[in-house]
């Protein structure tokens, strides 16, 4: 499933200096918002900014009210400008400052590869879910390894390779739709559904993308910083946080960087769009 190229340019437009994460999110945000079927508070873990839950909850069409969790203090400065926060904690997922059962729902997108204890974050999801709650999660899989093209130097092995992706990106966890499903019933929630999605054309094309962005800053900082911490260091999020790219231009650079092949034939897909629920007693 390819992005509509009119959420493709609105990241865009948002997202300036990432084209590469633009890409990816205009796909994944399409299906989740897709998706989507839940009222009430809902628990936005790992907010970020808030950038990204602006576009996601304008797609799908209605105001949430939310609790937005994230351990970066720069990260939760900024998404408080939002109005559909009721509150942010600024705050490790595993332990959130909120009553038992009083979330109708929980939104975690491209966050959970991110924190190597993921276990203990499931556990405050399934504290936290009113029974009847639902929860949505996108993340990375087992397939993207595999889509990845890899390195374009040689003398560099495929395995070296993806354990320097890996590291810059952060990423710990590609877990499959039967670890999503163990690890959900572990901690008293149930899996609906996980639907792959970002085929391996255009897994191909972000790698591409982010090979001229985040990775050529990476590599500029010799592997000592990843992009977020040059992009702050250099201002970019700053001005990214202020203001947005004018819509003409956006969509100019939306058409460029779009996959403009037909979906790849083979059925890998690299991340999951993994949806579930606390069960009723």
């Amino acid at each position: 499933m390819t992005a509509s190229t009119d959420l493709l340019a609105t990241f865009v437009a948002r997202y300036p200096a990432q084209p590469a994460t633009a890409f990816w999110r205009g796909i994944e945000i399409e299906q989740l918002a897709r998706a989507f079927a839940s009222d009430g508070v809902g628990l936005d873990l790992g907010c970020g900014d808030g950038i990204l839950t602006d576009i996601l909850f304008k797609r799908i069409g209605v105001t949430p009210r939310l609790i937005g969790v994230d351990i970066d203090p720069l990260e939760t400065e900024a998404a408080a400008a939002y109005s559909f926060y009721d509150r942010i904690h600024t705050i490790p997922a595993q332990a959130i400052p909120e009553p038992d059962a009083s979330i109708d729902y929980v939104i975690s997108n491209s966050v959970l590869e991110h924190i190597p204890d993921l276990e203990g974050v499931i556990a405050e999801v399934g504290r936290l879910l009113k029974p009847g709650g639902r929860f949505y999660f996108t993340v990375p899989a087992p397939g993207f390894h595999r889509n990845l093209r890899g390195s374009i130097l040689p003398g560099v092995s495929r395995e070296r390779y993806l354990a320097d992706l890996d590291k810059r990106l952060a990423h710990f966890h590609y877990l499959s739709a039967a670890d999503w499903r163990a690890m959900s019933a572990r901690h008293g929630l149930a899996l609906d559904s996980a639907t792959g999605y970002l085929d391996g054309k255009e897994t191909r094309r972000w790698e591409h993308l982010s090979r001229m962005t985040g990775g050529l800053l990476h590599s500029l900082s010799f592997g000592k910083s990843r992009p977020i911490e040059i992009q702050r260091a250099l201002r970019i999020r700053d001005l990214q946080n202020r203001m947005a790219l004018p819509a003409p231009v956006a969509s100019g650079i939306a058409k460029m960087i779009a996959c403009p092949d037909a979906p790849d034939s083979d059925d890998i897909q690299s991340c999951l769009l993994v949806t579930g629920h606390r069960p009723r007693d």
